[in-house]
């Protein structure tokens, strides 16, 4: 059975279009209530926003439909979304609900879910939800209805778990950090972190009106934080997205240090500790300079699909702990469940401060492969993938590059297009191999 509504990260869409809407929002709600009530009794959900204008509307909407299901509602307010994860560990809660749309713009907004233990949950649970939106609402009788309460001091017990992430031998103390909260859920909660660990902080992105949210700051357009660290002569730039679970880091130079540097050098700080490592996950789109580099330390890397969830789902089949993506979503599951974009800050922090070496000099001998993405826009019911001449070209090409490059070919999700991208240590070859391998589509 396909999923109507669940994408790769709960649902999501244009606010007041379907599915986000508040009549569809409260029937979601009581949906999701009555599965819990399967194995729960007396269910208690937690709800967690970021700082969108229409979070207000679906915040009402949700705790209606929990309510009348005969689920209790705990407000959080505007957190980050590893918040609710990690509070609805810390409370005992039944369920984690995000409502947000990430590093999306203001007009989007999305429900997402977090597993009792705050993990994503399974395609089966949302299938159950699924075709619990199918049968009529049951209501509970008035005796029966859930309760809501807030939770005042949620963004303090947050700020106080991602300190408890970083080592009590070190503190910040002597750095000057700018903190960009892309107008989101940390606009409150990233200065304190890091000025509660020492550094002298300068906020940017850190002022919300509702509508403002990733609008031309944030992890998704880091060239502010870049001119902010130069501008004000700091050490370091943090960047997160709307929700805070990625991450961009700027050193005092202005260099940008996408997530695929910051998974290879949370992995190369815990072997310079003496830790054990055996592996790491990225995913299609890793930079192959980074599995080059990780397997010369003798760790193994494997790829996943594209999407946070499906590097915690190798992960968890693994049994290892660090993973991420190059756009900052990074896992550290010895510290969090999910992706957060401030505990990884700080395990990079931590690296640099407990060296005493820069991000730069941490990365030292691991220089980016060049990237050539081109997207080459098919006609209806183009069958790609058994496409000889494409076949050939990529074969070919493959075979030319060895261990020098990596040619990978996808279907883009949500457009008719085929992304052809080739990596190899010299730009022209990569330029001019997918130019080639673009070129056999029309063949």
């Amino acid at each position: 059975m396909a999923r109507q509504y669940f994408g790769t990260d709960g649902i999501r869409g244009t606010v007041g279009q379907s599915p986000i809407t508040p009549d569809f929002v409260l029937r979601l709600a009581h949906a999701v209530g009555r599965v819990l009530k399967r194995d729960h009794p007396h269910p208690t959900v937690l709800i967690g926003k970021d700082t969108r204008i229409s979070g207000y509307m679906l915040e009402s909407a949700l705790e209606s439909g929990f309510n009348s299901a005969g689920v209790d509602v705990v407000l959080l307010g505007p957190v980050p979304t590893p918040a609710v994860a990690y509070l609805t560990r810390a409370q005992r809660a039944s369920l984690g609900v995000v409502i947000s749309a990430s590093h999306n713009p203001f007009q989007d907004n999305g429900i997402k879910f977090f597993s009792a233990q705050g993990t994503k949950l399974s395609d089966d649970w949302e299938l159950a939800v699924e075709s619990a939106l199918d049968e009529a609402p049951v209501w509970v009788d008035s005796a029966s209805l859930g309760k809501t309460r807030r939770l005042e001091d949620a963004a303090g017990r947050y700020i106080e778990f991602c300190k408890s992430t970083f080592s009590t031998d070190l503190s910040l103390r002597g750095l000057k950090i700018v903190v960009d909260a892309a107008h989101g859920a940390a606009y409150q909660i990233a200065p304190k972190v890091f000025h509660e660990l020492g550094a002298d902080v300068i906020t940017l992105g850190c002022a919300p009106d509702g509508l403002n949210i990733n609008r031309d700051v944030g992890a998704t357009h880091p060239q502010a934080l870049v001119d902010a660290v130069k501008a004000n002569r700091a050490d370091y730039g943090v960047a997160l997205d709307g929700d805070a679970d990625r991450l961009q880091l700027v050193d005092a130079s202005g260099r940008l240090f996408n997530g695929d540097e910051l998974l290879y050098l949370m992995v190369a700080d815990r072997l310079a500790r003496d830790q054990v490592v055996p592996g790491a996950v990225g995913t299609l789109m890793t930079n192959m300079a980074v599995e080059v580099a990780l397997k010369r330390r003798g760790v193994e890397f494997v790829r996943a699909k594209v999407g946070d969830r499906y590097v915690l789902e190798v992960l968890a089949e693994k049994g290892w702990l660090l993973g991420g993506e190059g756009s900052g979503h990074l896992l550290v599951l010895d510290k969090h469940t999910t992706g957060d974009g401030l505990v990884s800050a700080l395990q990079v922090l931590q690296a640099c401060v407990g060296s005493g070496r820069t991000m730069a000099e941490l990365l030292q001998g691991v220089e980016l492969f060049p990237q050539t993405l081109i997207n080459v826009r098919l006609k209806p019911g183009f069958e790609w993938q058994t496409h000889e001449p494409l076949q050939q070209a990529t074969q070919a090409a493959q075979a030319q590059l060895g261990d020098a490059g990596r040619v990978l070919i996808r279907a883009s999700g949500t457009e008719p297009l085929v992304r052809v991208m080739v990596e190899a240590r010299d730009p022209e070859v990569a330029r001019s191999t997918a130019e080639r391998i673009a070129a056999s589509l029309a063949a």
